[in-house]
């Protein structure tokens, strides 16, 4: 029997990278990553090579079924140079974490956005529908929008392995948000980005583009943006139950707000204006059960003898996960040195 394998891989545009991925057929393929063969593509046309050298090649690292196609297999990649050494490109290669010590919940939103109108769905024509406010966690058709689109993406994430846990309508109309969990950095950011690849196919079918940007309806608008709220925790914050371990990480943080800007997101100015639940691109804070700071401490995690994660609530829609974990990593094991 043959098997049909997607390699997934991000491009070389700034400064937000894009999914690609093309197939290869495979015959008696067993279904593990070990028999994924390292594979190259033309970089030139990605912006991750030029002409007369435009070979890379694709490093398998995560592999997951795919339900959506018989006999079919997603396969995350890195994005190697032709020397095996790691593109420019690849954020996964940036990651500090060779033991999993570091686990990571993002909660990535997004818009549905409807490729006749070029609105989200919900939005008449030339106009706006009413206020925020009954769209959020919301049931009805009059509020609800995009829904079988939303189910048959969480279905199929599931049906691949990926650890989806939950799913909801967010504040604005046509606006949605997926949670992923994954003990590791380097997976969570797999995880994260297969589940942005099959939410952009899943979506082909009904008409709509996925819309990542973080101010997709301007600044000047009564809206919320979309974020990938960023959660995380080591090993000392699940189990040492000790406030100074986080107040120091969160003071490390505050030193660090350029380190976490950079690659929190294009555009993400628009989205952290001190409104609508963050706080200013050019400031840091962080509170107990503050929705309206840089970094909210739950109060599950006070609650539990100061055992448990932080959320990073600066992260844009559009980050690069494997990026946005990076950063965390190196500016945590800074506050705990």
């Amino acid at each position: 029997m043959k098997s049909k394998l997607e390699y997934i891989w991000l491009d070389g545009y700034k400064p937000t990278q894009s999914l690609r991925s093309k197939t290869q057929v495979k015959s008696d393929f067993g279904g593990t990553l070990e028999e994924c063969p390292m594979w190259s593509f033309d970089g030139s046309s990605t912006l991750q090579a030029s002409g007369d050298d435009s070979d890379c090649l694709l490093k398998p690292v995560a592999i997951f079924s795919d339900p959506d196609r018989a006999n079919a297999y997603l396969v995350m990649t890195e994005v190697l140079n032709a020397d095996g050494s790691p593109h420019e490109s690849n954020g996964r290669a940036t990651i500090d974490d060779d033991d999993d010590d570091f686990w990571f919940g993002f909660e990535q939103e997004y818009f549905l956005w409807d490729t006749t109108t070029n609105l989200p769905p919900g939005f008449p024509p030339g106009g706006y529908p009413g206020p925020q406010g009954p769209y959020y966690c919301s049931v009805g058709a009059s509020n609800a929008y995009g829904r079988d689109c939303i189910e048959d993406h969480l279905d199929l994430c599931l049906e691949a392995g990926i650890n989806l846990e939950g799913i909801n309508a967010e504040v604005a109309a046509g606006q949605w948000e997926f949670q992923v969990f994954a003990k590791g950095a380097k997976r969570a950011g797999d995880e994260t980005w297969v589940a942005r690849y099959l939410l952009e196919r899943t979506a082909e079918r009904y008409g709509y583009a996925i819309n990542w940007e973080p101010k997709p309806l301007g600044k000047q608008l009564d809206w919320n943006g979309s974020g990938m709220h960023a959660n995380f925790s080591n090993g000392p914050m699940r189990d040492s139950g000790d406030k100074e371990i986080f107040t120091k990480i969160c003071e490390e943080f505050g030193k660090n707000i350029e380190r976490h800007i950079s690659v929190y997101g294009a555009d993400n100015d628009q989205r952290l204006t001190g409104e609508h639940e963050t706080q200013s691109i050019d400031m840091f804070s962080y509170g107990v059960s503050d929705r309206g700071a840089s970094i909210r401490i739950p109060v599950g995690t006070v609650d539990d003898g100061w055992k448990g994660r932080l959320e990073d609530r600066r992260t844009a829609s559009n980050a690069d996960p494997y990026k946005v974990a990076a950063a965390i990593i190196k500016t945590t094991k800074e506050g705990m040195s």
